[in-house]
């Protein structure tokens, strides 16, 4: 009797009977097709699709966790429209789990840290992860606490109300990371780290733009290492401000933050510099005067021609009429 290969056997998740996994393996097959059907509604019949769409509504929940979590994370959210049954499976714990003991298998044996960002429901357990895997490349112990610190830092800096002071969140990520037992200095290093990512990974709209504003304008406060930002993320966020964001400002707003940042850093760069509107005026304004001089000097000019021609001919004119007698 032919039994199936070793590499069929190596996606199973612990507890998952193979014929289930067989049967996943085929639904892995059909689903592209499906797919199509359930998009393109204008080129095929009601009935077929209607027809198709009971076949994966007898399907059981679990039979379908263990189909989604082995397509690409990209395409978790496309696969949540699709029917309301499948989106109430990606809100719920179960898929997580699943994703999480698949994905992350060492999760199991993490244990909950001390500290004041919490580590959350399988749900956010996997986004840390995933975070801490493919923004921080980190593969150690520590890659689901930088994860979690990055969504949590992310989040509060993008509250659509005032977010709460930077000096709080750094020393908040700070105390995290000193309560789980590191050090002053990889503390440090790890809040930098986070802040440079969630800078680089914000939305360029107008809430980000008042966001890097208000964190360029906060006053200077004298802290301890490492509960002081570095001059990294300090830097980030004036450079952003003046090459992403520069169109955003008015004149005033731009002149207090280039203000600070001449303070805070010599040299700043050239770019950074927006050429004076103040000088564009009286530069725009000395070209209009030239032009009027030009065009009065050369009117003038034609008028001396003009007067010149009509002198010369009247002596000439004299000459014909005495001619003429």
């Amino acid at each position: 009797m032919h039994r199936p290969s070793k590499f069929i056997f190596s996606f199973v998740s612990p507890g998952v009977d193979a014929t289930i996994v067989l049967l996943c393996l085929q639904l892995l097959i059909f689903f592209p097709f499906y797919w199509l059907l359930t998009v393109m509604t204008d080129n095929r019949d009601s009935d077929t699709l209607t027809l198709v769409d009971n076949s994966f509504g007898r399907l059981p929940d679990h039979l379908l966790i263990e189909i989604f979590i082995r397509l690409p994370v990209s395409e978790w959210a496309q696969i949540s429209c699709v029917k309301k049954q499948w989106a109430s499976l990606f809100l719920g714990e179960c898929l997580w789990q699943a994703a999480l003991m698949r994905t992350f298998p060492s999760a199991s044996q993490a244990k909950r840290w001390p500290g004041p960002i919490p580590q959350g429901l399988s749900k956010r357990r996997f986004a840390a992860l995933y975070v801490g895997k493919h923004i921080f490349a980190l593969d150690n112990d520590i890659d689901e606490i930088v994860g979690h610190t990055y969504l949590f830092l992310k989040e509060q800096l993008e509250l659509s109300n005032m977010p709460p002071p930077s000096g709080i969140l750094h020393g908040t990520i700070i105390d995290q990371f000193i309560t789980c037992g590191k050090s002053r200095d990889v503390a440090h290093e790890l809040a930098s780290q986070i802040w440079l990512a969630v800078l680089d990974n914000l939305e360029e709209n107008q809430h980000t733009f008042l966001l890097l504003k208000r964190l360029a304008l906060e006053g200077d406060v004298f802290l301890p290492f490492p509960y002081s930002r570095s001059i990294k993320v300090q830097w980030r966020v004036f450079e952003k401000l003046f090459t992403d964001f520069r169109d955003c400002f008015d004149q005033a707003d731009y002149y207090d933050v280039l203000a600070i940042a001449k303070n805070k850093f010599q040299p700043i760069p050239s770019a950074w510099i927006m050429p004076n509107p103040c000088n564009q005026l009286k530069v725009m304004k000395s070209k209009k005067i030239h032009l009027v001089m030009v065009v009065m000097m050369s009117r003038w000019l034609l008028k001396k021609k003009m007067l010149k021609r009509q002198s010369q001919n009247l002596p000439q004119a004299g000459k014909m009429r005495s001619c003429m007698q």
